[in-house]
């Protein structure tokens, strides 16, 4: 990292497009993005991880293929020796602040969803590191925590697969303007 004034998140990441956007907005094809960044996998494959209808899931990988979150990988031969199309995330970058706002209702709770459904998934005892805060922040300081954080999950996404044999770890950063 260099002494330069860290740049604001959104610049990092280009705008998501309508289409984009709405890719977005299931938790379902959020969660296929992460088990698909993680290793390929065919729909079958996502459909039993996933508890859904192998039918449902093609519908939301088509989606996602539609608007390059994910691309088919090669054709490889299962287990049983049938051919499997596997897919994988390719890892393109999206700065949803606001974006998913236009999406509707359930829009901006998408990620929130899915990734509650993934740490339940994984259980209590995969947490490592929970903070819960309420703080008080002016406009300013607030975009400041944003780029200050954003900018550490960056170095780390972007140097992520030098440790490709180390294990996955999930997060989730949101900063909410408390109700009261």
């Amino acid at each position: 990292m260099t002494d330069a004034e860290p740049t604001s998140v959104n610049e990092n990441k280009p705008a998501a497009s309508a289409r984009e956007i709405k890719a977005l907005a299931h938790p379902l094809r959020l969660r296929i993005l992460r088990l698909c960044g993680l290793r390929e996998l065919t729909n079958k494959q996502l459909a039993d991880r996933l508890g859904q209808d192998p039918g449902t899931v093609l519908y939301h990988v088509r989606q996602l293929l539609s608007t390059g979150f994910l691309e088919a990988a090669e054709v490889r031969t299962g287990e049983s020796g049938a051919l499997e199309k596997p897919y994988r995330s390719t890892g393109r970058s999206w700065n949803l602040d606001t974006a998913l706002r236009e999406a509707g209702p359930g829009g901006p709770l998408a990620p929130i969803e899915a990734f509650r459904e993934e740490l339940t998934e994984a259980g209590p005892d995969a947490i490592a590191s929970l903070s819960r805060f309420v703080l008080h922040l002016s406009e300013k300081d607030a975009e400041d925590l944003i780029t200050r954080i954003g900018a550490v999950l960056d170095e780390y996404t972007q140097s992520d697969r030098q440790r490709s044999d180390q294990p996955a770890y999930g997060g989730i950063f949101v900063l909410h303007r408390s109700p009261d």
